[in-house]
């Protein structure tokens, strides 16, 4: 009963053969498996390509890279996904953030003291 109630949505044969209906229910499951990790590495990719753009949006030699490594080197705890979050809505803030960092290491880079 459970089987034919999870297959209620399908069409034609998939929704009333027995057999079909727990073949396409494997298949639907596997498929959301698949997807809930997929899912994560989209979204891990949407967020990289907004910060990337939102800093070569303002400064032309500077990348996504470079700003990701800098705030490791300054302990930053600020992730990819709060990242895009500013960089859209706020990108004042944003701007402060990625200009205070590459000021800082810039600074460093021509004193020598790393």
């Amino acid at each position: 009963m459970k089987v034919r109630l999870f297959a209620s949505s399908f069409r034609g044969s998939h929704s009333r053969l027995t057999r079909t209906i727990t073949q396409q229910k494997i298949r639907a499951l596997v498929s959301a498996h698949r997807d809930r990790d997929k899912q994560k590495i989209n979204f891990r990719r949407l967020w990289m390509t907004r910060i990337n753009a939102a800093i070569r949006e303002r400064v032309v030699s500077y990348s996504y890279s470079k700003l990701i490594h800098n705030l490791y080197r300054r302990r930053l705890l600020l992730n990819r996904k709060i990242l895009a979050q500013i960089a859209i809505s706020n990108r004042n803030c944003f701007d402060m953030i990625s200009n205070e960092i590459r000021k800082e290491v810039d600074c460093k880079e021509y004193t020598g003291i790393i």
